[in-house]
């Protein structure tokens, strides 16, 4: 049984340190199961967010939207994608034309085989970044950003991420990817898996294939994750599904 899961979000606060106890509690839960990381962050973050004692422990990290694989600590394969002059113009202009106006630095941020957009910039404070995605929610401005990316670019594929970000990357190099690795049943955590989100790609390509039994959690939280964690390998069982049904 495979445990796929997203960080941000779904095991961390969004762009915040795990919380204490559940991070003894998750790192005893991971005990002999294979355990795995899928997440649009890099390394350094991820590390920085779970800590380097669960970050070791997974069976896989899959970074970048797992454009960075690392197993054992050590990096396996990775994906280039650069940002492009034409990518980089778009981005500025969706910056220039936004309604937003309280605005930080760090707007685009290059990774392993993705480019990160946010209007905000991620250079913000906590309470700015609270007040982006509360607006962000009822007004959609990324949702309407990636949608406008994919009509410029069609062979790239725009996706929302965390509270206040927009992961970019070539067609099929998205979290699907993972799947490819993956032989057994897969018990997924994503906290964006509705479409436009940047898990959804995971949870559309289990829907569609009929080979890996599945069970998708669409978590509102890291508390909502810890909850379904009490769950025991039978019940998990109970639960699978498979797609093309």
């Amino acid at each position: 049984m495979n445990f796929v899961f997203d960080v941000d979000g779904t095991l961390t606060p969004s762009r915040l340190p795990i919380n204490e106890n559940f991070q003894k509690t998750f790192l005893s839960w991971m005990e002999g199961k294979k355990v795995y990381f899928l997440t649009g962050s890099d390394k350094d973050k991820t590390i920085e967010q779970v800590g380097k004692e669960i970050w070791d422990k997974c069976t896989r990290a899959y970074q970048c939207a797992g454009n960075a694989v690392y197993e054992k600590g050590e990096l396996i394969r990775q994906s280039d994608f650069q940002l492009t002059s034409k990518l980089e113009n778009i981005l500025n202009t969706q910056l220039h034309r936004s309604p937003w106006q309280d605005k930080y630095s760090n707007h685009i941020e290059e990774r392993v085989g993705l480019v990160n957009f946010s209007i905000i910039g991620r250079d913000c404070p906590q309470e700015a970044r609270e007040a982006y995605y509360a607006w962000d929610t009822d007004y959609k401005e990324r949702e309407q950003i990636c949608k406008h990316i994919e009509y410029m670019i069609p062979e790239l594929e725009a996706a929302v991420g965390g509270e206040i970000s927009i992961d970019i990357y070539p067609k099929g190099k998205n979290k699907a990817q993972i799947l490819e690795d993956l032989e057994g049943p897969v018990i997924f955590f994503g906290d964006k898996c509705k479409e436009g989100g940047n898990d959804y790609p995971v949870v559309k390509a289990l829907q569609e294939q009929s080979e890996l039994p599945f069970v998708i959690n669409d978590v509102v939280d890291w508390r909502d994750t810890y909850r379904r964690l009490s769950l025991n390998a039978d019940m998990w069982t109970s639960l699978l599904t498979y797609g093309n049904q």
